[in-house]
Order: structure tokens, then C-alpha cells, then sequence
């Protein structure tokens, strides 16, 4: 039986690769940019559309009083000190480069992985899905906690490498190694091919 496949598109939000939002300047824009993550997740979403395979977007936020942000977390708990990802915002909103079309869902979180009290498990459950395509930023936290939270679930996990970076090079590679243990690493002319190509 041929696997059921959704797309997932992680945390590419404003703060994060927009050049106005304030992780741009920590090395995440940057690499965006150099490794067209971007557009080729835009190709990713346009493929996976005309292909019938589900598209889901997440964002991570906060609300404005910062109560489901984690104290304790050296990743998370910057957020509150200089006012990021309060949901809601210019700075939760999905980049302009990826429209989202009627229908297709998006899912809020506060944590690193998507399915952590969240709905994502149920909506890919309610869509029959058994396997999911990872894109977005950043490979070492969002990409490798989904992967590593998927396959805990039993989906199989294909990280589509050129619609993902890091802050650096040498994070993205890195992240890249441990991924290769757990998911497929794979692309988005292999996973998604154009109509009329194989994959």
C-alpha cells in the first residue's frame, strides 16, 4: 500500500526569516537566504498541493503575558525577555513568500516539538497520514524535535534537506548526522518530483 504523506512547514514565521524579526541578525536569515529554504519550500508546498498531500503549517508563540513560556528553557525563555513571538502578531505570521490557501491548517505551539500539547497527531491521524515531510527552520530544534517526536509516533519521517538550515552551516550538518539515524534525508525534487517524473 503507497504511504499517505503530509507536508509540515515549521516555524517559518517572521521573527524568524524576515529580515525585521529579531532572529534575523543570529544567523538565520542568512542562511535562509543562502540555502533558498524559502523558495524551495514554496516549490515543496505547490508540489505537495497538486499531488493531493496535505499541507500543515506551525508556528511557535507565545501569548502577550508569556504564561506557557517555559522558564527554564535557555531556547524558549528569550522570547519573553525582549518581547518575541507573541501570537497573533506580525512577528507569528507565516512569511509572505509561503501563501496559505483556504483550508489547510495551522498549529500554534509553545515548545520546540509540534505535537507537544497540541493537535497535530490528530489532525495527521484524521488525514490517514503515516508519513511526514519535514520543512523549515531551524534543523537542530524544530526539524530534529519533530522528527525525533514523529517517529516516537510511528510516522515515517523524510526531512526534505533543502527547505531546512540552521543558524550556521556547521549546526545544519550536524543536525543532519543524528536526523540520518531516526528519518529519510531526502529533497524536494526527490520526495516531491515535478508531474510526470518518478520519485
Amino acid at each position: 500500500m503507497q504511504n499517505k504523506s503530509a507536508l509540515l512547514v515549521l516555524d517559518l514565521i517572521n521573527e524568524i526569516v524576515h529580515p525585521r524579526g529579531k532572529y534575523a541578525n543570529e544567523g538565520y536569515l542568512a542562511q535562509v537566504i543562502a540555502r533558498r529554504v524559502l523558495e524551495n519550500t514554496a516549490l515543496a508546498i505547490d508540489r505537495a498541493r497538486i499531488a493531493g498531500i496535505p499541507v500543515i503549517y506551525v508556528v511557535v508563540g507565545f501569548s502577550e503575558t508569556y504564561a506557557e513560556c517555559p522558564k527554564n528553557s535557555p531556547v524558549l525563555s528569550i522570547a519573553k525577555q525582549d518581547q518575541r513571538l507573541i501570537l497573533g502578531t506580525w512577528a507569528t505570521q507565516i512569511h509572505d513568500s509561503i501563501k496559505v490557501v483556504k483550508g489547510e491548517q495551522i498549529v500554534s505551539k509553545n515548545r520546540v516539538s509540534p505535537f507537544f500539547q497540541t493537535n497535530l497527531d490528530l489532525l495527521l491521524r484524521t488525514h490517514s497520514v503515516d508519513t511526514v515531510l519535514l520543512t523549515g527552520v531551524s534543523t537542530e530544534f524544530v526539524i530534529l524535535a519533530t522528527a525525533m517526536s514523529a517517529h516516537d509516533l510511528d510516522y515515517n519521517v523524510v526531512v526534505l534537506e533543502d527547505a531546512t538550515s540552521s543558524s550556521n552551516d556547521e549546526r545544519h550538518r550536524a543536525a543532519l548526522t543524528i536526523l540520518g539515524r531516526i528519518a529519510k534525508i531526502s529533497s524536494v525534487g526527490q520526495a516531491l518530483p515535478a508531474s510526470g517524473e518518478e520519485a
